[in-house]
């Protein structure tokens, strides 16, 4: 990924990760396992579906060291069988 984190953030810092991803009770589940292997942590993520309740929004703030450590969480999450998108 060529992103410009390390120009615009200061290391650590919170950052929130917004999954979108298929309605499945799982699938909060799965970002936070995801999360665990990359930045060890209590998460409490936020779900809210959409309005026809086709697709899940699951939120979630990390503590991330560099830029390649944001990189690395997108890549993983964006894995995912059921995420459709990584914001």
């Amino acid at each position: 990924m060529n992103t410009k984190f390390d120009e615009l953030l200061e290391f650590p810092c919170k950052f929130p990760f917004k999954v979108l991803g298929v309605a499945d009770p799982a699938l909060p589940d799965q970002v936070v396992e995801v999360l665990q292997q990359h930045a060890p942590g209590t998460y409490s993520p936020t779900v809210q579906p959409s309005t026809k309740g086709n697709y899940h929004s699951v939120r979630v703030t990390v503590t991330a060291q560099s830029k390649e450590h944001i990189e690395a969480m997108y890549t993983a999450l964006g894995n995912i069988e059921l995420v459709r998108y990584v914001l």
